[in-house]
């Protein structure tokens, strides 16, 4: 069943090294358009709806999606869904409350909004520490997975394939940029949906295409209580807590917000996340039939035997219904996956370190275009060698679930000031700094002294936190916090402020 995992073969290297030839020859074609900062960050604006739903569903299609889930409904049953479905109503959420005002008032980072009605310094250092640590976690759970893929696909050591992923990821985001990686993304979502569904009919077609005969072989190998909820989420505070944090937290993060400016106008940044809420459910309807699969086919001692955190639930099911060459063409669209989104988050680190910080903060604002550009150059080796060392130090975690950690500290850190800076005309500079700071610095620390770290990493006998995610605490605690700061410490001037951007706020035009 699992035949060809761990030895390297010419069938699966041919589809690896098919993928690395095609993003590296897109970043060759892309290097040639990009002259400019804004070029660099978002691809000249010139990006179409269609496009840029195809490349948001591929940023947020991370392995998180792919091998996470399927890891997770593989090994848990049916609460392992909790991730896809709290994704996925998040996209409303984006639609309705931040596409559009984002596309009318930003520039490169959603720190740009905020700053648009409100004092620079203090907001951009702010967003940055919020912006940084979910970009961490993210890259986390990429990095995570990618080490597991190439072990799993070519026998080479963990720590190897984490360092290869980010030398790559490297090369074409530094010569490519925004233009490589919304290209790469868009190859990817369309292979990732492809290869899902291919394996999706493959695991189908041994049950006569009929999703119910999966399920009772799964009640009847695992018992009845794979489709019941409870086994991976069993205190229903944590489970509304995790919803909230998935819902909340796809409008706060910035790898997400920053693919608004590609497009031309805020109307089609809005009908992109129409196309791209429908890619990412179709995406997510398949997940739950391949964590069956691979829990009837594939077997959980087998996942767990090659990677603890389930995440390699989806390859091996690969193998097993498709035998090597399916396992090759699984393992290199699982890797397209994780090198788009890591390049996406790299391009937003940059951002946040090159434009927030260096430009606005460090320079005052007085920074030139061609020097901006070299520190975000500069910026993504930094966040490259980072990734691989946070790739290395997490090695055994489930990466969907260190990616709901991310967006804990995003619905916390970013999406109340955000929101707020939007809607509320008496927001205040100190409300949005405090409740940035408050939002990022309590969910690091609850997720600190939480069941995750204390024991599954440090391996404690129990924690003085009980949430495994603490959105359901943070995400209000750092609505408080901005509303109570403004109301008790009033600024006139920035309530005018609010009122002189309503207009462009709303109608895009000044």
């Amino acid at each position: 069943m699992t035949g060809g995992v761990g030895e390297p073969n010419a069938i699966s290297i041919a589809f690896f090294l098919a993928f690395i030839a095609l993003s590296l020859g897109i970043t060759i074609w892309a290097s040639r358009k990009m002259r400019t900062a804004d070029h660099f960050y978002t691809a000249g604006r010139s990006v179409t709806a269609l496009q840029n739903g195809l490349a948001l569903a591929g940023d947020y299609m991370s392995a998180a999606s792919f091998l996470g889930i399927a890891g997770l409904v593989a090994l848990s049953g049916f609460d392992g869904l909790i991730y896809s479905i709290g994704w996925l109503v998040g996209w409303p959420i984006v639609m309705f409350l931040i596409a559009e005002p984002l596309r009318n008032l930003g520039r490169y980072t959603f720190a740009d909004v905020l700053a648009s009605r409100l004092r620079q310094v203090p907001i951009r250092i702010a967003a940055a520490i919020g912006s940084l640590a979910v970009i961490s976690f993210y890259l986390i759970a990429q990095m995570v997975g990618a080490g597991n893929l190439i072990r799993l696909l070519f026998g080479l050591p963990y720590e190897l394939a984490v360092v290869i992923v980010g030398a790559v990821m490297l090369v074409y985001v530094l010569f490519g940029g925004m233009i490589a990686t919304t290209w790469v993304q868009i190859v990817k979502a369309v292979l990732l949906l492809t290869g899902a569904a291919l394996l999706a009919g493959l695991v189908l077609a041994r049950f006569a295409f009929n999703p119910l005969a999966l399920f009772e072989e799964a009640t009847r190998l695992y018992g009845d209580g794979v489709l019941s909820p409870g086994r991976l989420v069993t205190d229903p505070v944590d489970a509304i807590s995790l919803g909230l944090a998935l819902m909340l937290g796809t409008a706060g993060l910035p790898h997400i917000l920053m693919r608004f400016y590609t497009v031309p106008d805020a109307r089609t940044a809005r009908t992109s996340v129409g196309y791209a809420t429908a890619i990412i459910g179709c995406f997510y309807l398949l997940t739950f039939i391949l964590g069956f699969g691979a829990m009837v086919i594939v077997g959980r001692p087998a996942i767990t035997a090659v990677d603890a955190g389930g995440n390699m639930a989806a390859p091996l099911l690969a193998a097993g219904v498709g035998g090597t060459p399916f396992l090759g063409f699984i393992s290199a669209v699982a890797f397209a996956t994780i090198l788009a989104v890591v390049a996406g988050l790299a391009l937003s680190g940059a951002a946040t370190l090159s434009h927030d910080l260096w430009v606005h903060v460090v320079r005052g604002g007085h920074s030139n275009p061609k020097e901006e550009f070299v520190v975000a150059r500069l910026a993504t080796v930094l966040l490259a060698v980072v990734s691989v060392v946070l790739g290395i130090a997490f090695k055994g975690q489930n990466v969907a679930y260190m990616v709901g950690l991310a967006f804990a500290i995003a619905a916390s850190a970013n999406f109340p000031a955000l929101v707020l800076a939007i809607f509320w005309r008496r927001l205040t500079t100190a409300g949005a700094q405090w409740s940035m700071i408050v939002g990022t610095v309590s969910t690091l620390v609850l997720i600190y002294l939480s069941p995750a770290i204390q024991v599954d990493l440090l391996k404690a006998a129990s924690a003085p936190f009980p949430l495994r995610n603490p959105g359901i605490i943070t995400i209000p605690l750092s609505f408080a916090v901005a509303i109570i700061v403004s109301l008790l410490r009033p600024v006139a001037s920035e309530e005018e402020g609010f009122v002189a951007l309503e207009r462009r706020l709303h109608l895009g035009v000044d």
